[in-house]
């Protein structure tokens, strides 16, 4: 092991999640392809190891800190981008299955490439916008976790994640800045869309030092008719 899995493994094992031989190497090429990856496309701003490994690995699993994932079946990751958090959450807890929903074609062939390389089992990549994808019956009030990372404001991000939880599901949003502003902001669209705040997580990264913030809400009901609404319209009108 090189100096930064030493301490990925050290600072996981902490908090109570172990990582194998296997599940070690799968972040290892996970690294390697998002760094050669993207160098054709924009996949994101952090390509140094112990920077990736801290502020997208570590971050990603950080949700496990805060909810018991051993009785998580089913996650569906909204907006996934290079795929944090759900790869990550994947690797560390395989029995899940994961559904990835993005809107760039791009990123969903990288995230399946990286879901073969990793030889992944149970991972859904759905190209389409969420409004859309949650339109679908297999989709829609189906998932035990919705998640969503530094995605958008929390009055609008709701509409778009919210329909995919199931009763007594969980959506957590995960944030860098204190969201206290977005979560007061937000309460009509909890309201609106059957849900409600139940507790906001902060931690800071180990070397970092910068806070980050999980909003955990319930899904109370199923989700009305109504929503979400076309494509665009949550993000542009927000429930406020």
């Amino acid at each position: 092991m090189n100096s930064t899995e030493i301490w990925f493994v050290q600072l996981l094992q902490e908090r109570g999640v172990a990582l194998s031989p296997l599940q070690l190497q799968q972040f290892a090429t996970y690294y390697e392809l998002l760094v050669s990856w993207n160098e054709k496309m924009n996949l994101t701003g952090i390509t140094e190891r112990e920077a990736v490994y801290e502020k997208h690995f570590y971050d990603s699993v950080a949700l496990s800190f805060f909810m018991d994932m051993d009785k998580v079946k089913s996650l569906a990751d909204i907006g996934s981008g290079a795929g944090f958090p759900s790869l990550p959450l994947k690797i560390c807890f395989p029995h899940m299955k994961v559904t990835i929903v993005d809107s760039l074609n791009k990123r969903i062939q990288f995230l399946q490439h990286v879901v073969e390389a990793l030889d992944l089992t149970d991972v859904t990549c759905v190209h389409g916008r969420a409004e859309d994808i949650a339109r679908l019956p297999v989709h829609r009030d189906s998932y035990d976790v919705v998640t969503a990372r530094a995605v958008a404001r929390l009055s609008g991000l709701n509409e778009l994640c919210l329909p995919f939880a199931k009763k007594g599901g969980t959506f957590a949003s995960m944030k860098g800045a204190d969201p206290a502003e977005e979560t007061a902001e937000a309460k009509r669209s909890l309201i609106e869309l059957k849900a409600k705040l139940v507790h906001t997580h902060h931690l800071k990264l180990p070397f970092e030092q910068s806070g980050r913030h999980i909003i955990m809400m319930e899904k109370v009901g199923a989700t009305p008719a109504k929503y979400p609404r076309k494509a665009g319209l949550p993000l542009k009108q927000p429930i406020i």
